[in-house]
């Protein structure tokens, strides 16, 4: 029976998808959804833009076994990043009515760094979105007890979220991820104080975790123990500012105070939301202390979905896994949809210089299709689990793509050779740190990010500045862009 209630939510996602596939009628409303979109879709498609598989079943695991120490780099550094990006760089870009922010390091700069730059981003996704389709299979796995394995439930999971995608684009994002985004919160707040009243009540479980030394976060006065915090904030809250989902949600905002606001409140939104699993995972951790021990040897994915399924009514196991189906589709479909759209316009299109509105749309659709089965394929031949797919899906951004992005809307003397020595420099010290360097506090992708500083320092104030770009830095330059320039 409750896998018959999880199939017919299903099939209304697909639904909803199909349905918001009538309004593309061109590559803008299929990339941005035509700019159009209100304050309630902005507000939750940012929400959902981390909100999957890593918050619910990845970050709740690492607090029953580090604690908020554990977690700086998600949900602290996710969430800023988010307040970050809507504060400071969503003005500057939304102004510039551009597709993807592979055209930004275009127009800044020229054609290699927007080819170098785009398949950076497109690679970055590959962790990311592998842990939401494995994070699907896990449910199916789970609902079926065992009848449908791991593997097969990848592929169906791939394959519901590949349907309504392909066709609707962010059309199709924006409208499914609203309705989803309500079934999350009002389905894991039930479920929640489902949880707390069976461990004693809200009270008793703060009040224990905080004994336990769960609730710390903040770094000890040890140099090295802040240098280390610190790394893991940055990491995450810098490497994920120069990512396509996070810029194409923006993007698709109907006007500019939709796009600052709604990517600002978002992010909050998402850390304070955020505390629920964990709240959920301590609540498991007192109710069945010997089930969690068990799954903490075994698999810690599988720790919440358990609880529910051997302690709650049925109500609370329809709810709960309605709830982290669409905890996990919303942020695949985005993060599908992201990657694909890069490589179509970024990359491809820069080969096919006359490429019309129509190629463009079906190359975007057809490579959607291309990405699925790959990461499909990647997530069920790989052996990690989902906290290991999203741990590296950033250090590349971070190392070769924020320095250059922050540089190009901030500073008048960023120009081509300073991006060309910020990607050799980040890219190459990240890369050599990470294949032959030795494990140390600081991780390799920090020296990356230093390293590309430097180098945008020294191209800035040694070459030229470029002649396309006269006053750069300055926000009214680029409110004055209205179109894609050409290649």
């Amino acid at each position: 029976m409750l896998l018959w209630f999880v199939i017919f939510y299903l099939m209304i996602s697909i639904a909803i998808g199909l349905y918001a596939a009538t309004r593309v009628h061109n590559a803008r409303d299929y990339i941005v959804a035509g700019r159009s979109l209100s304050f309630p879709f902005v507000l939750a498609m940012v929400f959902a833009t981390w909100f999957g598989a890593e918050t619910v079943l990845g970050i709740s695991a690492t607090f029953l076994d580090q604690g908020l120490r554990g977690l700086i780099s998600d949900p602290l550094g996710a969430a800023l990043c988010l307040v970050l990006f809507g504060l400071i760089f969503a003005r500057p870009l939304y102004r510039m009515n551009l597709l993807t922010l592979g055209d930004f390091f275009r127009v800044r700069y020229n054609r290699r760094t927007e080819l170098i730059l785009s398949l950076c981003i497109v690679v970055s996704y590959l962790g990311w979105l592998g842990a939401q389709m494995m994070a699907l299979g896990l449910v199916f796995n789970v609902l079926t007890d065992g009848l449908i394995s791991m593997q097969q439930g990848i592929v169906i999971g791939a394959a519901v979220v590949l349907v309504y995608t392909l066709f609707g684009g962010m059309w199709s994002v924006a409208l499914t991820t609203f309705v989803q985004m309500i079934v999350i919160v009002l389905g894991l707040l039930y479920v929640t104080w489902l949880a707390g009243d069976m461990a004693g009540g809200f009270g008793v479980v703060l009040e224990r975790a905080a004994a336990d030394g769960k609730l710390a976060w903040l770094p000890t006065l040890d140099p090295i123990d802040m240098l280390s915090w610190i790394a893991a904030l940055v990491t995450m809250m810098l490497g994920s500012i120069p990512q396509q989902d996070v810029f194409q949600r923006v993007n698709s905002s109907r006007s500019e105070r939709v796009a600052v606001w709604g990517t600002t409140l978002g992010g909050a939104g998402y850390f304070f939301f955020a505390a629920v699993p964990l709240f959920l995972a301590y609540s498991a951790h007192l109710i069945d202390p010997d089930m969690v021990r068990r799954l903490m040897a075994e698999d810690t994915q599988l720790i919440l979905p358990t609880l529910v399924m051997t302690h709650m009514p049925f109500v609370a196991q329809v709810v709960f896994f309605g709830a982290l189906l669409s905890v996990i589709m919303s942020t695949a479909s985005g993060t599908l949809l992201a990657p694909s759209v890069t490589f179509s316009e970024n990359v491809l299109k820069g080969f096919w210089q006359d490429m019309s509105d129509r190629q463009l749309l079906l190359a975007t659709r057809a490579t959607v299709g291309v990405f699925a089965i790959l990461v499909t394929l990647y997530a069920v031949t790989s052996d990690a689990t989902i906290h290991q797919m999203v741990q590296s899906a950033y250090r590349v951004t971070l190392a070769g793509a924020f320095v250059p992005l922050a540089a190009g809307l901030f500073w008048q003397r960023a120009n081509n050779l300073g991006a060309l020595l910020a990607m050799i420099l980040g890219l190459g010290t990240w890369l050599l740190l990470e294949l032959f360097g030795t494990a140390g506090i600081v991780q390799p992708q920090i020296y990356g990010l230093a390293a590309a500083a430097l180098g945008m320092l020294v191209g800035g104030l040694v070459g030229p500045r470029n002649p396309h770009w006269p006053q750069a830095g300055h926000h009214h330059a680029a409110a004055a862009t209205h179109h894609i320039p050409s290649r």
